[in-house]
């Protein structure tokens, strides 16, 4: 009975821990339920995220054809300003050519204005020198005329004092012989004089009219050449003013068109720039857009890897949960025969303190019996000896009676019929205690049984439960890579982002 209360204690045990079990397997049930629907609200925000980085790739496939469009817009304003800028160059080496030109020939009527300019020096300081000679003739011929009124008022004076020397000669009357050759070697000399002084003022005259006419001729020539220079110089003035002019227009030009070169090389610098810049914020987006692609791509394989995990997932959560419902019905079956088995137990409890009180009572009644049977047998042999002590006696003295013997013998043979009777009842009622006995046995085998089963049913119910534990810890472990994939796929985006 103790190794049945024993057996019943470990059953409660074994129910109380089956039942723990069965909770732990459905919280860890409920906790894999709980982790499917994080993993779908992961998948959900994967999604999400999957979405939004595609709406970013088509924001930067629009910004990058948007920057394409530009680009080419750029480009086209660039070629265009390069156009600019080759007509500018090729208008400014025009010009630079009609410039060298013009300055060609500004440098040629400038050389033929130096030379025009340096004929009428040329003239002018002939002209010059012209008029000094006429000065200096004209101071020759005055010095001649001094010279003359000199040989007149000296030839007046010769005359005055040949006079004055002929009164006196007529008044002296008695001049010498030498006096007289004196005079006439003087008036010789003075005729001399006169002659040369009359040859020399017709050559002078003669000079001078020369001169005069060849300085007319001179100061004419010289003058139509300076009207003609001066019309020339004129000419070339003005020439040269409007040669000046249209160099100044063409250096106006000029600086204007390099004024525009350069407005139109700083524009084109700025292109070049802008073009540099949105060419590296195309090789950049381009980069960025070969990571989001290369980043859509992994993450549309890790997606359709987390798809698949997630659908091995669902099926195995569907497995799970079928297999829930099917451990959840074996739970209750299971719980239904525990509390079966608990009441079976309970009955047999009840049964067993029953068989347990009965066979007590058996066995004191089967220790009673036992000592009746015992008394009837000492009483049995008492009678027996009584009987032999009687047969002795009896053979012996043969002093008995035959009615007392009869009567004695009837009594013994009533009392060992009485005590045979009560041997047998005792046999019986020993027998059906043994019957009991093999019965309570055989109920007790039964129970041991049931409980050895329940022992089994608990093992295997474990070993299921290792199973599912060993099924929760994998889940678990890829639900945690799961997670570690999707923060850092969640890291990455929003690095990327």
């Amino acid at each position: 009975m103790a190794q049945q209360d024993e057996s019943i204690a470990k059953l409660n045990k074994e129910k109380k821990h089956q039942e723990e079990i069965n909770r732990k397997l459905m919280e860890d049930l409920q906790s894999e339920e709980d982790k499917s629907n994080h993993t779908n609200k992961v998948k959900a925000k994967l999604e999400q995220t999957l979405d939004d980085l595609e709406d970013g790739l088509e924001r930067e496939k629009r910004a990058r054809a948007d920057l394409d469009k530009q680009k080419r817009k750029v480009e086209g304003e660039l070629k265009i300003a390069q156009e600019n800028i080759d007509e500018g160059a090729r208008q400014r080496h025009d010009l630079e050519n009609n410039l060298k030109k013009k300055e060609s020939e500004l440098h040629t009527v400038s050389s033929r204005l130096e030379d025009e300019q340096a004929l009428v020096s040329k003239l002018q300081r002939q002209i010059k020198e012209g008029q000094s000679r006429i000065s200096e003739l004209e101071e020759e011929l005055e010095n001649e005329r001094q010279s003359r009124a000199k040989a007149d008022r000296a030839k007046s004076d010769l005359q005055r004092e040949l006079e004055e020397l002929g009164d006196r000669l007529d008044e002296q009357g008695g001049a010498t012989a030498a006096q007289v050759e004196l005079n006439k070697k003087r008036e010789a000399e003075l005729s001399k004089l006169r002659r040369d002084l009359e040859e020399a003022n017709m050559n002078h005259e003669n000079q001078l009219g020369g001169l005069r006419k060849k300085h007319t001729d001179a100061v004419a020539e010289l003058t139509d050449q300076l009207d003609q220079l001066q019309k020339q110089k004129a000419k070339i003035e003005k020439e040269k003013i409007q040669a000046n002019h249209e160099a100044e227009e063409l250096a106006a030009q000029l600086d204007a068109e390099t004024s525009a070169k350069l407005n139109n090389e700083k524009l084109a610098k700025q292109f070049e720039l802008q073009l540099t810049e949105l060419q590296t914020k195309c090789d950049e987006q381009s980069r960025q857009l070969q990571d989001f692609t290369s980043l859509k791509g992994r993450l549309h394989n890790e997606n359709g890897e987390l798809s698949r995990q997630l659908e091995d997932a669902e099926s195995q959560l569907n497995q799970f949960s079928r297999l829930k419902s099917q451990l959840t019905s074996q739970l209750e079956e299971a719980r239904r025969t525990a509390d079966e088995e608990a009441r079976e137990r309970q009955t047999l409890a009840a049964q067993a303190k029953n068989y347990q009180h009965e066979a007590e009572q058996l066995q004191e009644s089967l220790e009673e019996e036992i000592e009746s049977k015992n008394e009837i047998m000492r009483q049995l042999s008492k009678a027996n000896g009584e009987i032999q002590q009687w047969k002795a006696r009896f053979e012996g003295e043969g002093l008995i009676k035959a009615d007392e013997l009869e009567d004695a013998k009837r009594r013994q043979a009533q009392k060992i019929n009485e005590l045979q009777e009560a041997l047998d009842a005792a046999n019986s009622k020993i027998a059906s205690l043994e019957k009991t006995k093999s019965r309570l046995v055989g109920d007790l085998d039964d129970a041991q049984v049931d409980v050895e089963r329940a022992n089994a049913f608990a093992s295997a119910l474990e070993k299921k439960q290792k199973g599912f534990d060993k099924i929760i810890d994998e889940w678990r472990k890829k639900t945690d890579d799961l997670s570690a994939e999707l923060d850092s796929a969640q890291r990455d985006s929003r690095n990327t982002s």
